[in-house]
């Protein structure tokens, strides 16, 4: 027994096969370091993210873990990439590719993803040299090399690769946390590395080949050069046709004269004598659309500029709405807007507990790893004021048996798992971590057609928030190209 850091009894005593760690009150001997420590869920975070680097380290023991006399995981001894499977969840099982590639220099095995298996966040990125958890940016930039166009920009791919080197050649002091390494040929095995990954993504990613039914295909003829070349097709067309002028009756010829002929006597050679008298409708000025007095649209009040647009607007590129205010011409990012609009109403729901909840006929199941389910029970609360309804079903599964009201057509498993990847970048509260992360998954999408009721709703909305400038990550929401520069272009 160790207390304060000083042995107080060592005796025999008859226990199973392993060794147990019981770890209580830490630090009662310091308790200024007590004030360092974040909230429960954000410590146990850092506790299951230790653990996992080890679990998966030695696959062929069995590890327990409880916390608060919950067990949390329960790990049977067996391969790889079933102790994958049950620390991040099932579905890796069938998203994993093996790596495996011997030389001189060193081994590499392990598993990457399928590059469907690549998310925006939160994806598991594991080095190991020699039994031991490492970082390595320059290694991690060969792993994403090896699926360049074959997942978007910014996506990461799960991965959990083990390299076998000389310890010689390696140096494991250049960093404090010791989880940073630095390799004697770094180049060569990075691209050892990115060519291992690549040949995995080959070799196992096979592409359905197409069968076509050849039964009964007609006989396609071979080109003999012996044979006389054949003419290529000519084209007969009287270049003295022209609809414009009468021509007499014709009489006999082939059908496309005739034709021609019958088009000629339709046509009135007084042809413009139709259209004395219709006054010419002039093409509108420029500055009929604006008036002549410009206002610097930074200086112009939310009310002033929601009252001088125009009642008309034009959606362009299926991107941006495009109106007319006093000051010149208002450019609006639709789904930017749309984000600020329902942000904020998701933020009024959370504050007065008024959402409305969209049940399933059939509900979802949602299956998290054991550090994604502490930041689910972590998020429940504020999900459900926002309208979601789920219940722990343990072992990590939760079902979703409700979601919020116009979330329809969105699926709430990704929705969820997009939202709990949100969680780990903080903008100013829990609440608005999801306000924000449902808003941007609920937002009118790029490309999708507006009427001009829903733009001119959409723009009433906007102008209704209490910031209609700038998303409430930071991004910019409208433009005003002014009267001034209009007019500069147009000469």
């Amino acid at each position: 027994m160790i207390a304060g850091s000083k042995v107080n009894g060592q005796e025999p005593a008859a226990s199973p096969v392993g060794s147990n760690f019981k770890v209580e009150n830490l630090f009662f001997n310091v308790p200024a370091r007590r004030k360092f420590l974040k909230t429960n869920a954000t410590e146990l975070n850092n506790i299951l993210t230790a653990f996992e680097r080890i679990v998966l380290v030695y696959p062929s023991i069995h590890f327990t873990l409880h916390h608060n006399g919950v067990e949390l995981l329960n790990l049977r001894s067996g391969s790889l990439r079933q102790r994958i499977a049950d620390v991040f969840g099932k579905q890796y099982n069938q998203d994993l590719l093996p790596v495996e590639v011997h030389t001189s220099m060193g081994d590499i095995t392990g598993f990457v993803g399928k590059p469907e298996s690549a998310r925006k966040k939160g994806g598991h990125d594991f080095f190991f040299v020699n039994g031991r958890y490492m970082r390595h940016p320059y290694f991690h930039k060969a792993v994403l090399s090896a699926y360049d166009r074959l997942v978007a920009e910014g996506m990461q791919v799960p991965y959990f690769l083990y390299f076998e080197v000389e310890p010689a050649e390696i140096d494991v002091n250049i960093h404090p946390t010791k989880t940073e390494i630095k390799f004697e040929n770094e180049q060569a095995l990075w691209q050892i590395l990115s060519a291992a990954v690549r040949d995995a993504i080959g070799k196992f990613c096979e592409v359905p080949a197409i069968d076509f039914d050849i039964q009964g295909r007609p006989d396609i003829p071979v080109f003999d050069p012996s044979h006389d070349q054949i003419a290529a097709p000519r084209v007969n067309y009287n270049p003295d046709y022209n609809p414009f002028k009468s021509s007499g009756k014709t009489s006999g010829g082939s059908s496309s004269e005739k034709w021609k002929a019958e088009g000629e006597r339709k046509i009135d050679p007084q042809w413009e004598t139709l259209y004395k008298g219709i006054p010419i409708q002039q093409k509108p000025s420029q500055t009929s659309f604006f008036d002549n007095e410009l206002i610097n649209s930074s200086l112009t009040s939310t009310d002033e500029m929601l009252s001088e647009k125009s009642p008309a607007h034009y959606q362009y590129k299926g991107k941006y709405i495009m109106t007319a205010v006093k000051s010149g011409l208002m450019i609006i990012d639709q789904y930017r807007a749309d984000v600020r609009v329902r942000y904020e109403r998701y933020m009024d729901q959370l504050k007065h507990h008024t959402a409305r909840i969209q049940k399933l006929l059939f509900p979802e199941t949602l299956q998290l790893s054991p550090a994604e389910a502490v930041t689910m029970q972590q998020l429940i609360p504020d999900l459900s004021n926002i309208g979601f309804d789920l219940s722990d079903l343990g072992g990590n599964t939760f079902a979703i048996n409700g979601v919020p009201a116009g979330t329809e057509g969105i699926d709430p498993v990704q929705l969820l798992r997009q939202m709990m990847d949100d969680a780990s970048n903080p903008i100013d509260s829990l609440n608005a971590q999801v306000a924000l992360s449902l808003a941007r998954s609920a937002a009118v999408p790029y490309g999708q057609v507006l009427s001009n009721e829903e733009m001119e709703n959409l723009i009433n909305e906007l102008f209704a928030c209490s910031n209609v400038n700038y998303t409430p990550d930071g991004k910019s929401i409208l433009s005003i190209l002014p009267q001034a520069d209009i007019e500069k272009l147009m000469g």
